[in-house]
């Protein structure tokens, strides 16, 4: 079976990029199908990788495990040298694990990206969060969503009441990943510690901080999935412009 699963750019467009997704905890490559294939649809080359395993008894071990599978998955993603920019969209535990080992020394260089999005970042300790439906309402609003998830055989229920380790944590809100970053998370996500995120925005030099309103632990899958594929698109261009915003607004009335 397959390692990865990928969305290609519809024939006759230029690619414009390599996205490469971290699934979270318990999530499968097929989370991300809908986040994948509209940003696709936009010329960017998608690659949705398995989400990392961890090892809390050995995270330096498990960060250098998961940088050699992310740096065979970057570099087999194009048969012609990888498209730039190369952008690593991390969730849940997938974006602590891509920033922190961007934040630390001896990450390969296959894995070191033109910029991060890190989307529902998780605070600190442990959270419980019930049973199935509970871990839904946690999770998304959406429909669509909450039946993908449902019907997964392959996802496993239970997975967010994992605590993500404290050292891992650290690493990832006190890091520097030396690209631009956007951070995504929800306003309405139970997991999230919004000071901390604000904090690590600040401390980065070329960071945005973007909260999205109504939005759950899920942020790249809730009810508001078109207005969050939308801002990342919008970041990616930006990036292919010297981080210029394309569009800026002169005049509003809302």
């Amino acid at each position: 079976m397959t390692e990865y699963t990928d969305h290609h750019v519809p024939e006759g467009l230029r690619t414009r990029g390599t996205v490469v997704v971290v699934p979270g905890r318990g999530e499968t490559r097929a989370t991300y199908a809908r986040l994948g294939r509209r940003l696709a649809a936009d010329a960017y080359r998608v690659r949705v990788v398995d989400a990392p395993g961890l090892d809390g008894s050995d995270l330096t071990g498990s960060l250098s495990r998961f940088g050699e599978q992310l740096a065979a998955a970057v570099e087999d993603s194009a048969e012609e040298g990888v498209a730039r920019p190369l952008v690593l969209i991390g969730a849940d535990r997938g974006a602590v694990a891509v920033a922190a080992l961007l934040g630390r020394r001896g990450a390969p260089s296959a894995v070191r990206p033109d910029a991060v999005v890190l989307a529902g970042i998780p605070g600190g300790g442990s959270t419980a969060v019930g049973d199935w439906e509970d871990e839904l309402d946690v999770r998304t609003a959406c429909p669509a969503h909450r039946g993908t998830l449902t019907e997964d055989t392959g996802l496993r229920r239970g997975a967010l009441d994992e605590a993500v380790p404290e050292d891992l944590l650290a690493a990832a809100y006190g890091g520097d990943f030396g690209t631009p970053a956007l951070i995504l998370t929800g306003d309405a996500d139970p997991l999230a510690d919004r000071e901390a995120l604000v904090r690590t925005a600040k401390s980065l030099p070329r960071a945005r901080l973007s909260v999205v309103r109504d939005a759950h632990h899920d942020v790249l899958n809730d009810m508001q999935h078109r207005s969050v594929a939308a801002e990342i698109v919008t970041f990616l261009e930006a990036l292919r412009n010297d981080l210029v915003p394309v569009v800026t607004v002169d005049s509003s009335a809302w």
